[in-house]
């Protein structure tokens, strides 16, 4: 008997870890991450390791660590230049 309540209780463990694990990956805000739609210092966005492309040259893209659309000349704190 305490062994299937034991193994129903760890039963529940993931499902109350899983909202825990989504919010860790979410990405942060333009405004934490100091954002902005112009360059700094001749770095830009898509000059970024974290930045990913939209649908054609010069188009708004994505970034791994802002969220929503950003400029491909923008810049903010998480800048890390392309190897």
């Amino acid at each position: 008997m305490r062994r299937r309540v034991l193994i129903a209780a760890l039963s529940f463990l993931p499902a109350l870890l899983l909202p825990w694990l989504a919010r860790a990956q979410t990405k942060a805000s333009k405004q934490a991450m100091q954002y902005q739609d112009q360059p700094k210092d001749g770095q830009t966005c898509d000059t970024c390791m974290q930045w990913e492309p939209g649908a054609n040259a010069g188009a708004p893209g994505t970034c791994k660590v802002v969220e929503g659309p950003v400029s491909p000349k923008g810049w903010c704190v998480a800048y890390v230049k392309k190897s």
